[in-house]
């Protein structure tokens, strides 16, 4: 992922491992998310106890499932897929990253309603970091839902001082702000204080509405940051696990992160695996004090993302094999690993007689692009931005540099210093009138037109995409959707990512399995991951409009639920 930075200028790829506009008026223009009213909230318990598991597979596609369940019938998911509802067309969010993908899921909402496009972004509303003097500040600022909020992003416990680590991490702590730099996070104006994750999130989440109607919670993902699928109430999610994953992987060589090796990554997403087999048991997620089952918890698989971005692993070729859709040698390795995981996990449920009373909803956050690797073209995006704001300051002399912000995965999203109609067509024009010459997986050059892009949306049109006024404080200003296969990096130590709008990178695999969900169906209609939020309050007995999203964007339960 490149994210350009003021003064500070990328980062490198494996650093980041993985009516909508008056309805943001309605919920109002305060950065955190008004309580549901009260008749929209169910706070009686169901009349059956049921659980919901929720499994984000990154990276997996639709065709992914399908070609494992082929070739390996007797699989733990081919058993959930022939149990269960397969949406063989269902599509995540745009931009089709980890954090607006997995806000969707739990929220039912897509960016322009969420607030969320990604997970590293600039808001025009907000002040910088560490700002103590508010009045009359100069706003707009990054906000980093990163590893760069933890106290410690080196460790894996984010800072919070564990010993024996790694295998000491389920002792990390469950509320995740107590890791988390405040000193790092944006500043309201209005409150000059800084804005946690869970209040930058403009609605309210499944586990919100779960913890108000008196159902335990719990949930596991990869950096600490991700406290914002709490939602209004900092604390709805009781025991939140989210251990680090860009830290500093031990026992693997010098410099790595859990996401570098894909063993590494087998080994962190372990971690959490073990979580969610003490909550079936009944205990937190460390495995020592018994709380009882969740009603609603999960985890986050990066094993499958890995495999498909690196080139090579542990000896094994990364990603697909050319002019298929058939997973390379890693990326089955990978598939193994979450199928052995799941497995685990359904024996568990079976053992502790859960198996009739949980629901398993199996998807992902995103895909990947491109799938066929002759297709990869690396761009140095570097170039592009710096080409862009130095024909800018030629013309404008004094100017600060155009390109305020810039994140650019198989995506570009730029947020403009200028957002006068004269930047926006320029930046526009530049794009659309330059060529970017990169490499192809084999390191040959490649030149292709328009920056590597094949449409470019600035002003008020890149607003409509997001269906937002021009107005509203965080949508990127331009939005450069990719010639199929580009992906913005300056290394070559990636051969896929995700954030764009093609299907490689939003057809992912959906299945729900249990009670409520017909056995061995698949569903083609078109669906969409944020149908899964609620879903969950649908089988949980909870009324689907006590989320906020879904009552702005009518989002439906999934089909045959």
């Amino acid at each position: 992922m490149i994210r350009i930075r003021r003064p500070r200028r990328s980062r490198t790829l494996l650093a980041t491992l993985g009516a909508p506009a008056l309805a943001v008026a309605m919920i109002g223009s305060g950065l955190a998310a008004a309580p549901a009213d009260g008749a929209a909230t169910s706070h009686a318990r169901p009349d059956r106890q049921r659980h919901v598991l929720l499994l984000s597979v990154d990276g997996l596609h639709s065709s992914d499932l399908r070609w494992y369940v082929r070739e390996h019938p007797g699989s733990a998911l081919a058993q959930l897929v022939r149990g269960g509802t397969t949406y063989s067309d269902a599509r995540t969010t745009f931009p089709s990253d980890s954090f607006p993908g997995m806000v969707g899921q739990v929220t039912g909402g897509t960016p322009g309603v969420t607030g969320i496009y990604y997970d590293d972004t600039w808001n025009r509303a907000l002040l910088p970091a560490g700002t103590t003097h508010c009045a009359g500040a100069t706003r707009g600022t990054e906000v980093d839902l990163t590893e760069d909020l933890d106290r410690d992003k080196t460790r894996l416990d984010a800072g919070q001082g564990l010993s024996g680590l790694p295998g000491s991490i389920l002792s990390m702590t469950g509320h995740p702000l107590s890791v988390i730099d405040r000193a790092k996070l944006p500043v309201d104006p209005r409150t000059c204080r800084p804005v946690l994750p869970s209040s930058y999130l403009r609605v309210n989440t499944v586990f919100d509405v779960a913890h108000h109607a008196g159902l335990r919670t719990a949930w596991s993902d990869k950096h600490p940051a991700y406290q914002i699928l709490n939602g209004p109430d900092p604390r709805a999610i009781d025991d939140e696990f989210t251990p680090e994953i860009n830290s500093a992987a031990t026992g693997y060589a010098a410099g790595d992160d859990w996401t570098t090796d894909n063993a590494a990554t087998q080994q962190y997403d372990g971690y959490k695996v073990r979580a969610v087999l003490n909550e079936i048991a009944g205990y937190d997620h460390a495995g020592r004090r018994r709380v009882g089952e969740p009603a609603v918890f999960g985890m986050n698989f990066q094993a499958v993302s890995t495999a498909q971005k690196l080139p090579s692993s542990d000896g094994l070729t990364g990603g697909y094999l050319p002019g298929t859709r058939t997973p390379g040698p890693l990326l089955r390795r990978a598939l193994d690993f979450v199928d052995a995981s799941v497995g685990a996990m359904e024996t568990a449920l079976a053992a502790r007689g859960h198996a009739g009373d949980t629901t398993v909803i199996l998807s992902s956050k995103h895909g990947q692009s491109p799938v066929d690797p002759r297709a990869l073209t690396r761009i140095d995006d570097g170039a592009i931005i710096d080409a862009i704001d130095h024909g800018w300051a030629a013309s404008h002399p004094g100017a600060k540099p155009l390109v305020a912000f810039a994140v650019d995965d198989d995506v570009m999203l730029l947020w403009l210093s200028d957002r006068s109609p004269a930047a926006l067509d320029y930046v526009r024009g530049y794009l659309l009138g330059h060529s970017a010459t990169g490499n192809t997986v084999t390191g040959a050059s490649r030149t292709l037109s328009s920056s590597g892009l094949r449409a470019v949306d600035a002003g008020a049109a890149a607003a409509r995409l997001f269906g937002v006024s021009v107005g509203e404080s965080r949508h990127p200003d331009v939005v450069g959707l990719v010639q199929h296969g580009v992906v913005y990096t300056g290394k070559k130590s990636k051969i896929a990512e995700h954030g764009g709008d093609a299907g490689d990178d939003r057809d992912v695999a959906l299945v729900v399995a249990g009670p409520g969900a017909p056995r061995g169906v698949t569903v083609r209609r078109a669906v969409s991951t944020t149908q899964i939020a609620p879903t969950i309050l649908r089988l949980l007995g909870l009324r689907t409009t006590a989320l906020q999203a879904v009552r702005v964007e009518h989002t439906a339960v999934l089909p045959r639920i």
